[in-house]
């Protein structure tokens, strides 16, 4: 659990997020080479994909479209061969595609929807999602790990509180960025800024990240009130 820094933190509620351990007078710079999927070195990086999303969401809806109009022709289909007419909403589309040319102003349209559905089903069934999961390194070939970009946000923001002259701080993490934007209420901008880069950079390090994002740091005073 994070805890509260003075007074300021007192009122906001604390969740468990991942724990960095510092390294201590014996430890060694950087890290060791991690085992990647083959069992051999990986530099520190590991092979890390991202995780893929079910997509259970969009395939339900394609799923249940297609069964309810497959069933609607089923059903007509089964009534004409039973001596009973046919719907009129068949017997119409079917007059329509017959007299409309292909230059008609609907049947551009219908068929622009059609298209976009069919290429937004491509482009989910080609990418990955999970956009929120950061792809850990592997240091085992069965175990895949992620960590939350939320989670991992906290983490840093947690770091640069720690650096001394930072009044409040922010920071968000993307797949190949993450921003931190600090509050400094004295010292000098330059060595807060340069403490905050290498507590930072160190902080990245230590998350585990298969692609640790590029840092950017960017410090302020704060503004004047009223």
């Amino acid at each position: 659990m994070s805890e509260p820094h003075g007074g300021r933190d007192s009122g906001r509620r604390t969740r468990r997020v991942p724990v960095l351990e510092k390294e201590g007078p014996g430890a060694t710079a950087g890290h060791d080479p991690l085992p990647g999927p083959d069992g051999g070195q990986d530099g520190g990086h590991g092979v890390g994909r991202r995780f893929w999303s079910a997509r259970r969401v969009p395939a339900a809806v394609v799923a249940v479209l297609l069964l309810a109009l497959a069933g609607l022709f089923l059903y007509d289909i089964a009534a004409v061969r039973a001596g009973r007419p046919v719907m009129s909403w068949r017997r119409e589309l079917a007059r329509q595609l017959a007299e409309r040319p292909l230059d008609d102003i609907w049947v551009r349209v219908g068929a622009a929807v059609v298209a976009a559905l069919g290429l937004w089903l491509v482009v989910l069934a080609v990418t990955p999602g999970l956009r929120g999961l950061l792809p850990m390194r592997r240091t085992h070939p069965d175990v895949r790990a992620a960590l939350d970009r939320p989670a991992a946000a906290m983490v840093l923001r947690d770091r640069a509180m720690e650096v001394s002259g930072v009044q409040s701080a922010r920071a968000s993490v993307g797949r190949r960025k993450a921003v931190v934007r600090a509050v400094s209420h004295f010292r000098d901008l330059d060595d807060v800024r340069a403490e905050l880069d290498a507590a930072l950079t160190a902080a990245i390090a230590a998350l585990g990240l298969a692609r640790p994002p590029r840092l950017s740091v960017r410090v302020r005073r704060p503004g004047r009130k009223g």
